[in-house]
């Protein structure tokens, strides 16, 4: 027997055994209190921002609803959204709780020119305001200057009204450019191209050069995406449209262009094409692909909706400016019933006025059923799905904005539901679409980075963007009443 065998089979002094017991309880203790740890680490993940206390949107494609929902953002991105058990799995140092509001995805704008905000309310009832008015107007005015202070105060507008991502057409499209990456939105961003001398091009040649430049400017920012935007099939030859397709195709970006918009266009294109339709005449020459989002499309029969849809374009639908224009009302519920990529836009400031599609969605959802004669007509759920997917598919955006789904985006907004015009919120969509206005947004969220909070703007200064356009309304005023073209 060793010495070793023998101390084992010795008693252990009753001392001596609780040292032991001690010892053993404290190991346990501190295994158990590691694994603690790590369970609480795993259910404690690190995110960024994190929404609470939430009616959730995620329009996604079950239109799934949250209504104590949470949303959880890191980087750039929505990394988890669902029900309250969330807030155990995730924390973050910014945390939002919104006291039961609506949380949504962002707005898309799908078709504005922002700069014309200091026009706004000029020759509104003015018959043939696009050539008898607005064009001679731009002719005086448009400058780097002018564009970027309507842009500006656009920005604001649209922000604060719960856009998020717009697409423009313009003139010197990359001083608009600057205005969206100081205040932080998303945005698809057109130089104008059109066949008579503009501020910025002599001629359309020029204005597809001057396209080319700010392209090879943009063409890698997270947010801004270069477009072409030819101004219409009438104001512009057959070669530069099919130039345009042409470019757009190998420089993988969009066109933006007003199609199918009035008489006037309707006429010309048929002189030229012996009878075609503005969509027909596009298809016809080649210029009608999925890289095209037409604005309006007022003027299409059951033939160009084909079209439309085979090409794999996108649509961009502006009931206010186009009742207010008396040029009629877009089959834009046949298209979005036809699965066409259609979404909502509210046309530039000169003709819609406004520029946040809150303010479109009560027109959107009561002029369809006035012309459709059906009251159960475009109901709340689509004009709100038109807003958000509708328009992230048709900028061909829906695999990175549009619905609050885990990987997109985090482009997102709060809204109000305890203001007066929002009390009671039984049915959200609803409520959005037949009671709210933008004043009713309170939070704006792009890219994951939180823009506005309780309708302050974090990024840029509202008063001094506000005063400059203001300023810039004595040169617009000195202007038209030296020139005789007020109109009353």
């Amino acid at each position: 027997m060793t010495c070793c065998d023998i101390l084992r089979q010795l008693p252990i002094p009753p001392f001596l055994g609780l040292i032991i017991s001690m010892k053993r309880t404290l190991l346990a203790t501190a295994i158990a209190s590691l694994g603690l740890f790590s369970a609480f680490s795993q259910a404690a993940e690190q995110a960024d921002l994190i929404i609470t206390d939430a009616m959730v949107l995620t329009m996604n494609q079950d239109k799934t609803v949250y209504e104590n929902g949470t949303v959880v953002i890191k980087d750039n991105k929505i990394i988890a959204v669902g029900d309250e058990s969330l807030e155990k799995k995730y924390q973050a140092d910014n945390v939002l709780d919104v006291d039961g509001d609506i949380v949504m995805p962002g707005l898309i704008n799908t078709h504005t020119h922002v700069s014309m905000t200091v026009f706004r309310s000029l020759a509104d009832d003015v018959p043939d305001r696009l050539h008898r008015y607005i064009f001679p107007l731009e002719a005086k005015l448009v400058s780097r200057d002018m564009v970027r202070i309507g842009a500006n105060l656009g920005n604001v507008e649209m922000l604060k009204g719960g856009v998020t991502t717009y697409a423009d057409m313009y003139y010197f499209e990359d001083e608009v450019a600057k205005t969206v990456d100081k205040i932080g939105m998303r945005a698809i961003l057109g130089e104008t191209i059109i066949k008579f001398p503009v501020a910025s091009a002599k001629n359309a040649d020029a204005g597809i050069d001057y396209t080319l430049n700010f392209i090879e400017q943009y063409k890698d920012h997270p947010r801004i995406t270069p477009a072409f935007a030819p101004h219409g099939p009438y104001t512009n030859t057959t070669e530069t449209l099919q130039k345009v397709a042409k470019l757009s195709l190998e420089k993988d970006v969009p066109v933006m262009m007003h199609l199918a918009e009035s008489d006037r266009e309707q006429q010309v294109i048929a002189e030229r094409s012996n009878g075609l339709s503005p969509v027909a005449y596009m298809e016809s020459i080649g210029a009608l692909n999925k890289n095209l989002v037409g604005a309006h499309m007022i003027l299409v029969d059951e033939h160009d909706i084909e079209l439309v849809k085979k090409s794999d374009m996108g649509v961009a639908h502006n009931m206010s400016a186009n009742i207010k224009s008396a040029k009629g009302v877009s089959p834009a519920l046949k298209m979005y019933d036809e699965d066409v990529r259609i979404g909502l836009g509210t046309d530039g400031p000169m003709s819609g006025n406004t520029l946040s599609t809150i303010d479109e969605f009560n027109q959107v959802a009561k002029v369809h059923k006035l012309v459709n004669k059906d009251r159960a007509a475009m109901p709340p759920l689509k004009v709100i799905d038109m807003a958000t997917m509708g328009a992230a598919k048709a900028l061909h955006m829906e695999d990175k904005i549009g619905s609050l789904e885990v990987g997109k985006l985090a482009d997102i907004i709060v809204i109000d539901t305890k203001a007066p015009n929002m009390v009671p919120v039984y049915n959200p969509y609803s409520a959005l679409v037949y009671s709210a206005n933008s004043a009713n947004v309170r939070h704006s969220i792009v890219d994951g980075k939180l823009l506005m909070k309780d309708r302050q703007i974090l990024t840029v200064d509202e008063d001094q963007i506000r005063k400059e356009a203001l300023e810039f309304t004595d040169v617009v005023r000195k202007t038209v009443i030296e020139s005789g073209e007020v109109v009353q």
